[in-house]
């Protein structure tokens, strides 16, 4: 295992970064008062005008469309050069979008990159690719426990030409958003099939098809996430060609799992990104911060969580790289264990780093000031997004269990 960054990477690295500090630190507080702007204005969902303008110009420099390895569409990048690159646009809520690299359009891409017909590639892969359109992954269900997929209960019905699409999703991402133009839906073709497996399908739902009404924003801690956000989505007798299904009827699971090897990677390598940035404010605080008579920064227990930080981000990034390793190595599926190590390592290490940086900015670290509610949040909630700790865990331990049988 070689883990050193290939000169390619190295490259790019260095033009992110400057592109980081030119363009997108400096961009992040207009994004956020052009969405409280349009906020006030009725509607904040809605482009901004600022990550619409940096796209442009990301797009200028060649540095569009970094994921998607081992395809034509891509930058000719494994996952291991990726991994990265993908780090430094984790520090800012607006980069990944600016580089056409964000969630779920990524997945989504990868979806369609690898089971998309020619004629599915042509109506919805290269408008994502272009960034001229953004998109939607319909899967969790209120109604059941979605971390067991298993239990979905939304329907996909044949009727002639046509599948009908009955069902009740959230957390749809960017349902909300005006950009989102196409959902990939997650529902049952086969309830009755003995193999709870191939009970399920996939199958792409354009956004303006009679029968979808986005029911209702969902906030998270109180961050409704515009102009991208979480839907609750109902579907009532949505109609679509037969030619939409992915792969064929009974392939759902299937898809799922080349879907969120890539997608759980891409949030851990962000997470790494976001938990570096807390580190630095926190270190920046405590160095600048007077309690009891001496800076914060020699007080022991501030110490002792810089250290602890440091030790936890760089324990989850090994972690990461390894899996990337895997994955370009030996693929998704036999990576199967290392991907879900890093999903349940990273958003807890975020998590725990973010908590001690809220710590030392002391009541600053709660409000808006430096972001870090925020960006608690974001890590917090990718403990049960793409499949909650305790199933990762649980499939962990199983793994390793086979290993004694």
């Amino acid at each position: 295992m070689d883990f050193a960054y290939s000169e390619k990477t190295k490259a790019l690295q260095q033009r992110i970064n400057a592109f980081m500090d030119e363009y997108i630190y400096p961009s992040e507080e207009k994004f956020f008062a052009e969405v409280e702007e349009n906020r006030r204005k009725g509607n904040p969902w809605v482009p901004t005008g600022i990550v619409e303008e940096l796209k442009e110009k990301a797009k200028a420099q060649g540095l569009w469309n970094l994921f998607l390895p081992e395809s034509e569409y891509g930058a000719g990048l494994t996952n291991l050069e990726y991994a990265p690159l993908c780090e430094i646009m984790g520090r800012s809520h607006i980069a990944p979008e600016v580089f056409n690299c964000s969630a779920p359009d990524t997945g989504n891409m990868e979806v369609l990159v690898r089971y998309g017909t020619p004629e599915q590639k042509k109506q919805w892969l290269e408008p994502l690719l272009e960034g001229k359109i953004r998109s939607g992954f319909a899967m969790t269900e209120p109604g059941v426990a979605s971390s067991d997929a298993t239990n979905i209960q939304a329907r996909i019905v044949r009727d002639g030409d046509h599948y009908v699409i009955n069902g009740r999703k959230w957390w749809t991402s960017g349902a909300n958003d005006p950009r989102c133009k196409i959902l990939i839906f997650m529902g049952k073709t086969d309830p009755d099939n003995e193999n709870r497996h191939k009970q399920q399908s996939m199958i792409l739902v354009p956004m303006d098809t009679p029968g979808i009404k986005v029911l209702r924003n969902l906030s998270v801690f109180g961050y409704d996430d515009a102009p991208h956000g979480h839907a609750e989505v109902i579907f009532q007798d949505v109609r679509v060609p037969v030619s939409n299904i992915l792969l064929g009827e009974g392939r759902g699971f299937e898809i799922a799992q080349g879907r969120l090897g890539p997608g759980r990677i891409h949030h851990c390598m962000r997470l790494i990104g976001l938990a570096e940035r807390a580190l630095e404010k926190m270190c920046r605080r405590v160095t600048r911060r007077v309690a009891f008579g001496r800076p914060v920064a020699e007080q022991t227990v501030t110490l002792e969580r810089i250290a602890n930080a440091r030790i936890l981000i760089d324990q989850a990034r090994f972690l990461v790289l390894n899996a990337a390793y895997m994955m370009d190595t030996v693929g998704n599926k036999a990576a199967a264990k290392e991907i879900a190590m890093i999903k349940v390592a990273a958003p807890n290490m975020a998590c725990q780093v973010i908590d001690w940086a809220i710590q030392a900015h002391g009541g600053a670290g709660v409000c808006e000031d430096f972001g870090l509610a925020y960006a608690y949040a974001g890590a917090r909630t990718l403990r049960l997004a793409d499949g909650p700790d305790e199933v990762h865990r649980n499939h962990i331990g199983k793994l390793e269990l086979r290993r004694y049988k």
